[in-house]
């Protein structure tokens, strides 16, 4: 890799799943990964799906001015937050960069409608929350059964249940089997998802 740190986005809006969104933040934090937590609507703290309040580590819009190309930009779900994220330009802008570019899109739950929402690689094998199937089928190749699927660089996974598995593989496409094995670990992972 031409850069010493690694770097990532996990995008906050509220209404955001907080499970998801903490740890994806927490896991890549772990594997040594420079982690902003931007926040979509600015750099206030947000109220998410379950009522816990989690302040972004900058505005999305400050974050998108540095210019920097990011090693991966992680779509927390959550219905509301999905939405915001669908809705969003700035976070459209981001998205399309990475997705041109071949860098880590990633997103879990309903986060994966942002990618249709900004037409983000159309046709890549991808999976979600059930609920968002009937949403994503018609545009990408919808796996039912996995509860994480890599396409290339488009990483994406199916819920709250599923996010450590999702952020581990958000680790091993940045740095590699040896790195996440030793983060996941000392977090005391059921072997199965080592």
């Amino acid at each position: 890799h031409p850069r010493d740190t690694m770097t990532a986005v996990v995008l906050l809006a509220a209404g955001a799943e907080e499970i998801e969104t903490v740890c994806c933040v927490d896991v890549l934090r772990r594997a040594q990964i420079d982690v902003v937590l931007a926040g979509v609507p600015g750099p206030e703290p947000v109220v998410c799906s379950r009522g816990v309040t989690i302040t972004p580590d900058k505005a999305l819009s400050d974050v998108l001015e540095s210019g920097t190309d990011f090693d991966a930009v992680v779509c927390p779900g959550g219905g509301p937050g999905a939405k915001a994220l669908r809705e969003s330009a700035a976070v459209g802008k981001l998205l399309k960069q990475q997705d041109t570019a071949k860098r880590i899109v990633a997103a879990v739950c309903a986060g994966p409608t942002a990618f249709l929402a900004h037409g983000i690689s159309p046709g890549a094998k991808l999976t979600s929350h059930p609920s968002t199937r009937g949403d994503l089928s018609g545009q990408y190749e919808y796996d039912d059964e996995a509860r994480v699927v890599v396409d290339g660089h488009v990483i994406t996974s199916r819920g709250p249940g599923t996010s450590l598995e999702f952020a581990l593989a958000i680790v091993k496409a940045i740095k590699g089997q040896e790195a996440t094995t030793a983060v996941a670990e000392p977090m005391i992972l059921h072997p199965t998802q080592l």
